[in-house]
């Protein structure tokens, strides 16, 4: 039995001293300063969830293509955690294990994604918080749309909206997901519209993942708490828009203006039916092309420089564009961004030729 115990003093002690030498390497390291020889470089994209159908169809074959474009020989790991902050912590660990020299993450959780931040950089390797912040341990670098100026822009939008318009009544307010960080800057961004506006906000909900079923069942029962008195909806995406308009026809009323954030196809062909209020027209190549440019930069050893500062981290955010019934076609369609082809389907198409987009 002592010999037993001996061995196993022996091994503690022998992992000690290793733990404890790569802590003194770790520590001695800048982010990003295993760079090297970038010119073969796996690069880990992590995004949250499929709720919102952004990631699949533009944020990741726009990083890939960008990646491709900065470095023949290197390779996205992708990895979309579908809403699970466990899901996207195996996804990290993997891709750490597969040697990647920089992560983009898009935080399904914001609090959680701090132990993927910690646990990158103590291997290490650079991470860049990728449209939602992580507030708890800063990234390497936040690539971003402004989310604060976005909840300003959309719920202002709205406001003005109403009162041009003489609407009576006031507003429900549809929040994104409580453990998003971005969705607590939307939230701050509305707040500062809604609440000087003179309009009552009647109530408002912080929406579970983002998840649009759960967005239209409580508004379903504001509709029927406040029948006739609802004005207008800031939904803080164009999940939680359709969500919210959903229960307004379900309940067989009139649709009040709703806003929305993403500039969706399906949101653009609400706004075009006059379903809508407006979106926010966040070009993704911008954001998804600038995240790639500096996850390659870290790959290589360097250190980006932000323009500003947020959560203690580098940032660099871009002010997006309002899009009503007004804008739609120049700023969608005309731009590129949006194909009128896609948009105007056969259900559309009236609408469309009303519109001038053909």
């Amino acid at each position: 039995m002592k010999n037993f115990y001996t061995r196993i003093l022996t091994v503690a002690a022998a992992a000690a001293v290793a733990g404890a030498a790569l802590t003194g390497c770790a520590q001695g390291s800048a982010p990003g300063a295993s760079g090297g020889d970038a010119s073969s470089a796996k690069i880990a994209f992590l995004m949250p969830d499929i709720a919102s159908t952004r990631y699949e169809l533009f944020d990741k074959p726009l990083f890939e293509a960008k990646i491709k474009e900065l470095c023949g020989g290197c390779s996205v790991i992708y990895s979309n955690a579908a809403a699970s902050a466990a899901k996207q912590q195996e996804q990290a660990n993997s891709a750490l294990a597969q040697g990647v020299k920089a992560i983009v993450i898009d935080p399904v959780d914001s609090a959680a994604a701090a132990t993927i931040v910690n646990s990158a950089k103590a291997q290490n390797v650079p991470i860049i918080a990728y449209d939602r912040p992580v507030p708890d341990a800063p990234a390497d670098h936040y690539v971003s749309f402004d989310n604060e100026k976005i909840g300003a822009m959309i719920a202002q939008s709205l406001v003005d909206h109403l009162k041009e318009t003489n609407a009576q009544g006031g507003l429900l307010q549809v929040n994104g997901s409580p453990t998003d960080a971005a969705a607590g800057l939307i939230k701050k961004g509305i707040h500062s519209a809604v609440d000087t506006s003179g309009l009552k906000l009647l109530a408002e909900f912080d929406t579970p993942g983002w998840e649009p079923t759960k967005a239209q069942d409580w508004v379903s029962g504001q509709i029927t708490q406040f029948p006739g008195k609802i004005a207008g909806v800031v939904a803080a995406n164009d999940g939680t828009a359709g969500g919210a308009i959903a229960a307004f026809k379900a309940a067989g009323g009139s649709v009040p203006p709703v806003t929305g954030n993403d500039a969706e196809l399906a949101a653009a062909q609400r706004i075009i039916a006059g379903d809508q209020y407006n979106t926010i027209s966040k070009p993704i190549k911008t954001v998804a092309e600038a995240a790639a440019q500096i996850a390659y930069s870290f790959a290589k050893g360097e250190k980006p420089a932000g323009k500003t500062t947020l959560f203690n981290t580098p940032s660099e955010l871009f002010v997006p564009t309002v899009v009503t019934a007004k804008n739609l076609k120049e700023t969608l369609v005309d731009s590129g961004i949006m194909k009128a082809s896609e948009l105007c389907t056969s259900t559309y198409a009236a609408a469309c030729a009303k519109a001038g987009i053909k």
